[in-house]
Parts: structure tokens; C-alpha cells; sequence
């Protein structure tokens, strides 16, 4: 027996109860160990996060993806865990303990990481709960942790393993340092922001009497950072450069140190720009950092002049004037920083070449707005900083997962990203892999007094190694170890997501999968790889080529066959959405005002391979009507006995329009499938949609109305099942709730079988209904034209109709008088005077206007009317076609000037239309 609905469709009590009602039952993950297994894992959010509309989009993807293919029968696992997040927890923690006027420093290591792990149980699963809020059907009886010990255990032996294999070493170079966190971060955690700064031009003099051609004693230089002056080891030119080619390799002076260095040859400089001569600053700048390297500096030897806080601090030559020392880079509080004691030292010395404006007058520098990085986290400008950092040769781990996309062992959606991936991976740096925090994997490393290093899975069996390289026999002959206070960037663990989270390196022994499987399967093994990544763009190097490298590498297989990548979330001008622009949407607060469904159903229908998903409230709304429109539908079904279906195979039919809806389930869902394969989300919501709007609820159920016998009421009832299981993927809570109100079921609906019809399209029941929907929209179009009311009833005439025509006349005069809304049709000539045409296929059917309108008066109205929509068009086509007023103009008056033009067009085109029908 189905169950009355109620008559208003209230999406929160419905959601809250079914989420509840499927992790309890571990319907996510039912028992099928012998089902072909499918296999997804979710990028780790922030165990600090909350719910942003990035992670709406991304999560909601893969679990259209999941529930699809649970649906089809598979073994479907959706790893689902977070990450530790060491930067973001670390400084929540912080944060926490400010409140109390308390800090992380008042603590020992292990004392701050005990108050993070009891901060992580007690706050950090705010972002777990809102994906449940978002219908995602995870695996949460796996869930995993990226600082569980199973995690931890695989991200040392990876560590220990590669640098055993001389892939990851510990190098000086140049990293991003924020020095309000004190540790180098990752180009993802950077963000480059336009700063109004300043460009000064400088003299830097030759040394021993050297000059140029031109008789000049002195190099100009220009810098947007003149407190590096004071670590500056060369200048460089470019080596065709003629105005320098007689002084490459002399030596040149920094007024300020005394100090002496060399003016080098490097295409780093361009002749075009400035002077064509470049400061080079080796320890704070990666431009130069490359250029020092190239004329011989090696980083040992680049100098340093600012410590972990971004103060000034002597360099190893001892050169740094004492009056610089302690102060920091820039202004600060105040004060006067290295910056501004820089430029007045170098225009007391008459370093300084001041610039003229355009009203001839001098400054100190030039106005420029400067592209500058700023750490995400710390808020504070980033310094490129010398430090001896733990690095991962990723040149050599790229060369397998280059050589799997090449050969297609892995598919990136949409291909257009195979350029962009191919070009970082084939100019991959050296991948700096530690950080100076307290929270996350510590460096299994341990020094010797004398600098040796031993890396080991554990303290235990790094004195083993120390033993055997001091040739002690007992750990108490050792000098003492230290261990490497540093922790491994988060991405480093991230990257063995696809296999650590399947109980690699301990997989090889059979273990339990969970609690919801049978004993003895080994995980690892059934499901990797994955089948399928979906990702933002945004993380392709910094998290998708990093799985790839770790997976292939430890291994020997790809980590996932298929890598999809969506694009961004953007406000609904386009423009990026940011906490300073005020632009940012909350996908909770759409989840309480809409409903998930329509939330996941927006973010499905929008995402279309390769472009950003532009923001648009008004079309989750509309998709909250159209959950409505499901709702009111089964309603519909109820009233008339129409429950849910006992068959999965089309029942018979017998009537036109039964066959007819049987085979728009069958094409609808041929469409679908297709969609899948090809990861087109958009065009597969668009097909459910148009289904159940268009097809279902807007002709399959009027055209019944009236007529509904026990075989409609089967045929409805499967019709009806079908759209609930084809649209469950993308509204998993209102199908489920109407799947049960439709009877009783043996199954819940998320285990339910994916559409199997045995059914084919009946062309000829096909072309009929068709034909009825079509002369009914003619009709209705027509009637707008003219003015008649939309429900009025018309008589037509239709001579020599077409077999077709000649069949619905005889068997349709149900449908004809309610659907179309003719009372009667003549198939025979009309008969003289003013008429309506309106054609269908190649029928051409005649209504007399005879009695219902003025018809010379409804001509004059239409003529007039005609006549102000081309003068209107006229005129918006004159004003678009003028260049000034599409340069001048602001861009919104251009577009409202568009619209405005196509509406007047489009108007007097139906306006001709409504004419010509009059005749």
C-alpha cells in the first residue's frame, strides 16, 4: 500500500531522517564481495574546515558517480577521511590558547600535540557532518585520518624508503617563508595579490676606475626591493647586450655593504627592460636564486640577511652595517624598517636616481602596483628564504605518470588538460617537503653530533644504524642523536591517499575490509586502483600528480584509471568569490533555504567539462520547483492508484501512449548512460530533467488524465519507478521518500537496479504522440498570438489529413477535446472567411475566427505593436553598431543594450507570425 503524501514537500525533515536511516543500516557500503568493484576516494578536507561551495560541487560529483554505480550492481567504496591540515590545526590551536592568554611555547612538543589530538576529538568534525548534510554516501565506517597510526605508518616507510632510493635528500634552497608562521609553505597555501609599491633606480659604482663605453662609472639598477640590497651578490646583463659586454666579469659596489661582486652574463637580464642590468640577490629572490647558480654561486654560499622573522641579520661576510641589524624588512608599527633606511643611506651616498613624473618634477622612486605573494594562512608577505629543507627529486617520480597519460593508462576529463599537465610535469622542480611545525608526521630522521644522518622507521632502528656507522657495540657508546625537529608537508601524505587509505603497506596479509565485510578479502587488492578521481583543477600538481608519482612509484600501477577535473565556483558576475569581496556563498545556507537535492541537481546540471560553474540562487530555487513538481506528480499517482511497480522490465501495453512514455524511458535512459560514461554531468541531469518536467509530468500524465485503466496505472507506476531510480544519483532524498510512499518495497531505494527496460521504442505510437504534443503547442503558441483565451475550445478542419492525423482522429478524440483543446475536427475543407492556421508535421489544420475575435481589430493592434518593436530594434541595432558607444559605454549598459535588441527582435518576429496567420 503506498502512503499519502503530504501536500507540502518539506526537504529537511525528509533529508535528516533518511541520512540517518542509511549510515545506520551501512547501506553505503552494502555486502556484495563478489560485485565488480567500483572505487573512489574523496580529496581530504581540512579536518579544520567547513563546508565551502568548492567542496558542494566536488563532493556532490562523486556521489552522482557512487550512487550510480551502486545502482548498477557494483561493490561501490567511497574512501572518505580527512587530513590533518598541519598549518590550518595548528594555528586553530594556537588561536584556542590565545583566548586563555596562553601559548604554544609554554608547552613541550609532545604537551602542544596531546592539546591538538583532544582539540581534533572534541572539534574537529564539523566538515564530516556537513557532508552527511549533502547527501554524500560515504564509507564512514572506514573513515580514515591522515594521522591515524595505519596512515602514519605508511607515510614513514614511504619517507624512509625513498630516501634509501636517493629520492628524497635534504638540499639548500630557496622556499616560500611566511615569517608570521615561521615555516616555508607550499605555491598552493601563496596567494599573489596587487600591492601599490614603488620602483627605485640606484647607481651601483665600477669598481678600480672601470667604466662603460659611454665614459659612465656606475651601473643603474632598479629594484621594488631595495632592503635585498644589503645580501646582493652580482649584477647581470644579457650577454648581447652591448652597452656591457666590456665590463662582464668586472667587478662592480654596493654602495652601502662595501662589498665587491661581479657583473655576469645572463639572459635572466633584459636589454628592453630598464637599464637592461639586474640586481641579483641569490638567497631572497627564485629568479636569482637560478642566475647565482648558473654563474657559480653555490647555495652554501648565497648570503642571508634576514632571519626567520623577517629581521635584518648580518650575512656571513660580516658586511650588513650594525645600524640595519634587528630591523625588520619593512615599516612596522611605525617605525622605519630596512626598506625605507635602505633608500635614505643610498640618497645621502648619491645612490639615488630620482624619477621624474610627467609634470617634471622628482621623487624618490616611481608608483608601481606590484604583483607581491602573501601567505594564505599567516596573511603576511611570503620571503623567498635559503634553508636547508628535506626535497623529494620529483623529476624522477614524474616520468611514470607522464608516460601513463601518453599511453592512456590514465585518462584526464577533459583531455584540454593534457597540455597543461604535461608541461609542469615535464619542468617539475624539486619538491620541498618538510615544514617547521610541531603538528603532523615528524621527519623519521636523527643527527649525529658530527651531522651524519640516519633515516628509520623508528628511533629503535636508528641507532641500529648509528651503531653499525660509529661501529659501537651499545646504544650507550653513541653520541647523543637528535631528531629532526621538522614535520612533512600535508601533501606529502595526501599523496598516498588512493593506496594507504586500503591498509597499504600492511595489505599483503588478508585482513577485514570493515565491519561490513566478509573476513579474508584483502582491501588493497580488490580496489586499487581506483577507478576514478574528481578534482578541482586547482590541486592537479599540488595533490593529483603527487598520487600519481607515489602510486605508480610504490606500486607499479596508476592510482586511479581516470582523473576527472571540474573547474571553480564562481559569484554570479564571474568573478572569483573571496571573504574581502563579500561574494562568498554558503552551501549550508542553501541546503536550509532549498533543500540538498536542488543544491546537488544545480551543481550537477551547471558543471560543464572545462568551465567555472557561474553562481545562480535563482536556478537552485528552480530546482527546488522542480522537486515540487516530482512531489505533486506522485501525489498525482496516488489519487488515481497508481502505486509502484513489481516488475524492473516495461509492463505491456497496448495504448499509443503507454508505448510512447515505455520508449522515452528507454531513449531517456540510453541518454544517461551515455552521459556517465562521458563524465558529462550536465547533459545527464538535463536528460532526467527534461524527462520527468517535460515528458512525465507535462504530457505523459495530462494525456492520461480521464482514462486511466489498470494497464496505464502499471505502465505509470513503472514510468514513475524509473524516473525515481534515474534521478536518484542526483536527488537522493526525495526519491527515496517517494519510492517508499509508493508502496512497500524490499529494498530501499539506494540498493534498488538500475533501469533494465527489455523493452524497445515503438516508432509508430511514438510518431502519434508526438504529433498531439506538437499540434497542441502550435496551437497554444497560436492562441497566445491572436489573443484568445488559452482555454478556449476550437473547432478545426483538416483536409486530406496524413495517416497519422487520419488515426488520432479516430482513435484520440479524448485527448483531441481535452489535451488540444478542440471540440471538434472536420477532416474536410474549412469553409470560407478569416481563419487561424496551425500546422503539424504536414498537416496544416484550419479554425475559423468567425464569432471569436475582431479580426480587422486584432490586425490593426498587432500592426501597431509591430511597429514600435522594429522602431525599437532599429534604433538598438544603430546604437550597437556604433563603435564609440561599445568601447565607451560601461560594460553592463552594452549587455542590457543586447538583450534589450534580441527581445524587440524575437517580438517582432512573433508579431509578423501572429499577422500572417490572420491572413
Amino acid at each position: 500500500m503506498s502512503t499519502d503524501l503530504p501536500k507540502t514537500f518539506d526537504p529537511a525533515e525528509i533529508e535528516a531522517r533518511w541520512y540517518a536511516h542509511w549510515e545506520g543500516n551501512g547501506l553505503f557500503r552494502p555486502e556484495r564481495p563478489d560485485a565488480q568493484p567500483f572505487t573512489i576516494v574523496n580529496p581530504p578536507p581540512n579536518v579544520t574546515g567547513s563546508l565551502h561551495i568548492g567542496h558542494a560541487l566536488d563532493n556532490t560529483l562523486q556521489d552522482i558517480v557512487v550512487r550510480y554505480e551502486r545502482l548498477r550492481g557494483k561493490d561501490a567504496l567511497w574512501v572518505v577521511g580527512t587530513d590533518h591540515a598541519g598549518i590550518a590545526t595548528q594555528m586553530v590551536v594556537e588561536r584556542e590558547l590565545e583566548k586563555r592568554q596562553d601559548k604554544r611555547t609554554n608547552y613541550s612538543r609532545e604537551d602542544f600535540v596531546a592539546k591538538v589530538w583532544e582539540w581534533k576529538e572534541e572539534s574537529g568534525g564539523t566538515i564530516t557532518r556537513q557532508l552527511r548534510r549533502l547527501g554524500c554516501s560515504m564509507d564512514w565506517s572506514r573513515e580514515q585520518f591522515t594521522m591515524s597510526p595505519e596512515f602514519t605508518r605508511a607515510v614513514t616507510k614511504v619517507f624512509v624508503d625513498l630516501y634509501n632510493q636517493r629520492l628524497i635528500y635534504r638540499d639548500k634552497r630557496l622556499v616560500n617563508w611566511d615569517p608570521k608562521l615561521k615555516t616555508a609553505i607550499s605555491d598552493l597555501e601563496v596567494e599573489t595579490q596587487d600591492i601599490k609599491g614603488h620602483f627605485w633606480h640606484f647607481k651601483y659604482p665600477l669598481a678600480d676606475g672601470v667604466t662603460l663605453d659611454s665614459g659612465q662609472d656606475y651601473i643603474e639598477v632598479a629594484t621594488t626591493r631595495p632592503e635585498t640590497m644589503l645580501a646582493d651578490m652580482a649584477v647581470a646583463v644579457h650577454p648581447s647586450d652591448e652597452r656591457y659586454a666590456s665590463v662582464i666579469g668586472k667587478e662592480i659596489v654596493q654602495p652601502i655593504t662595501g662589498r665587491r661582486f661581479k657583473v655576469i652574463a645572463d639572459e635572466h637580464a633584459d636589454p628592453e627592460l630598464g637599464s637592461g642590468a639586474v640586481k641579483i640577490t641569490p638567497g631572497h629572490d627564485f629568479n636569482d636564486f637560478e642566475v647565482g647558480k648558473r654563474a657559480g654561486i653555490a647555495p652554501g654560499e648565497m648570503l642571508n640577511m634576514l632571519d626567520a622573522e623577517g629581521n635584518v641579520c648580518q650575512t656571513a661576510d660580516g658586511l650588513v652595517p650594525e645600524e640595519f641589524l634587528g630591523l625588520h624588512r619593512f615599516r612596522k608599527d611605525g617605525v622605519d624598517g630596512a626598506r625605507e633606511l635602505v633608500v635614505a643611506r643610498m640618497k645621502e651616498l648619491g645612490c639615488l636616481i630620482p624619477h621624474i613624473d610627467k609634470e617634471g618634477e622628482a621623487h624618490d622612486a616611481e608608483p608601481r602596483t606590484i604583483a607581491t605573494p602573501f601567505g594564505d594562512r599567516g596573511g603576511v608577505v611570503i620571503e623567498p628564504w635559503l634553508t636547508d629543507q628535506w626535497y623529494v627529486d620529483a623529476e624522477k617520480l614524474a616520468q611514470a605518470p607522464i608516460e601513463a597519460v601518453r599511453s592512456g593508462k590514465i585518462e584526464i576529463v577533459p583531455k584540454s588538460w593534457e597540455k597543461t599537465f604535461f608541461n609542469w610535469m615535464e619542468n617539475i622542480q624539486p619538491w620541498c617537503v618538510s615544514r617547521q611545525l610541531w603538528w603532523g608526521h615528524r621527519i623519521p630522521a636523527w643527527y649525529a653530533p658530527d651531522g651524519e644522518v640516519f633515516v628509520a622507521e623508528s628511533e629503535a632502528q636508528a641507532l641500529e644504524l648509528a651503531l653499525d656507522h660509529f661501529g659501537a657495540e651499545r646504544p650507550e657508546d653513541l653520541p647523543e642523536l637528535s631528531r629532526d625537529p621538522d614535520v612533512l608537508d600535508t601533501w606529502f601524505s595526501s599523496a598516498l591517499w588512493p593506496f594507504a587509505t586500503l591498509g597499504w603497506p600492511d595489505a599483503a596479509t588478508e585482513q577485514p575490509e570493515s565491519v561490513n565485510d566478509n573476513p579474508g578479502v584483502n582491501l588493497l587488492a580488490k580496489h586499487y586502483p581506483n577507478d576514478l578521481l574528481i578534482s578541482g583543477f586547482d590541486i592537479l600538481f599540488f595533490w593529483d600528480a603527487r598520487m600519481a608519482m607515489q602510486g605508480m612509484h610504490f606500486l607499479g600501477e596508476v592510482p586511479w584509471k581516470r582523473l576527472y577535473l571540474h573547474g571553480l565556483v564562481r559569484a554570479a558576475d564571474g568573478q572569483k568569490m573571496s571573504k574581502s569581496k563579500g561574494n562568498v556563498v554558503d552551501p549550508l545556507g542553501l541546503i536550509d533555504t532549498y533543500g540538498a537535492d536542488a543544491l546537488r541537481f544545480f551543481m550537477a546540471a551547471m558543471e560543464s567539462q572545462g568551465r567555472d560553474v557561474k553562481m545562480d540562487e535563482s536556478r537552485v530555487e528552480g530546482y527546488r520547483n522542480f522537486a515540487t513538481k516530482l512531489w505533486n506528480a506522485t501525489r498525482f499517482c496516488q489519487a488515481n492508484g497508481i502505486g509502484g511497480s513489481q516488475s524492473i522490465a516495461a509492463p505491456q501495453t497496448t495504448s499509443a501512449v503507454n508505448k510512447w512514455i515505455v520508449g522515452e524511458v528507454v531513449e531517456t535512459l540510453a541518454t544517461l548512460d551515455k552521459a556517465m560514461a562521458d563524465l558529462r554531468f550536465d547533459a545527464a541531469a538535463n536528460a532526467i530533467y527534461r524527462f520527468v518536467w517535460d515528458t512525465f509530468c507535462d504530457w505523459y500524465l495530462e494525456l492520461i488524465k480521464g482514462q486511466i485503466d489498470d494497464e496505464t496505472r502499471a505502465v505509470a507506476g513503472w514510468a514513475l519507478d524509473q524516473i525515481l531510480v534515474m534521478l536518484h544519483p542526483f536527488m537522493p532524498f526525495i526519491t527515496e521518500e517517494l519510492w517508499h510512499a509508493q508502496g512497500e518495497r524490499p529494498y530501499e531505494l539506494i540498493l534498488a537496479k538500475w533501469p533494465e527496460p527489455s523493452a524497445k521504442i515503438d516508432t509508430e505510437a511514438k510518431a502519434e504522440i508526438e504529433w498531439l504534443i506538437d499540434l497542441t503547442r502550435n496551437l497554444r503558441a497560436a492562441k497566445n498570438e491572436i489573443g484568445l483565451a488559452p482555454g478556449a475550445k476550437l473547432e478545426a478542419w483538416l483536409a486530406d489529413p496524413s495517416p497519422i492525423a487520419s488515426k488520432i482522429l479516430s482513435t484520440s478524440t479524448a485527448a483531441l477535446d481535452r489535451v488540444v483543446r478542440l471540440s471538434a475536427v472536420h477532416a474536410e475543407a474549412a469553409p470560407e472567411g478569416a481563419a487561424l492556421q496551425v500546422g503539424v508535421g504536414s498537416d496544416s489544420l484550419v479554425i475559423p475566427l468567425e464569432g471569436l475575435i475582431d479580426v480587422e481589430a486584432e490586425k490593426a493592434r498587432l500592426t501597431k505593436a509591430l511597429a514600435a518593436s522594429e522602431k525599437e530594434a532599429k534604433s538598438l541595432e544603430g546604437r550597437l553598431s556604433n563603435a564609440n558607444f561599445i568601447e565607451r559605454a560601461k560594460p553592463e549598459a552594452v549587455e542590457k543594450a543586447r538583450a534589450d535588441h534580441a527581445h524587440h527582435a524575437a517580438e517582432a518576429e512573433r508579431l509578423r507570425a501572429a499577422l500572417d496567420r490572420l491572413g
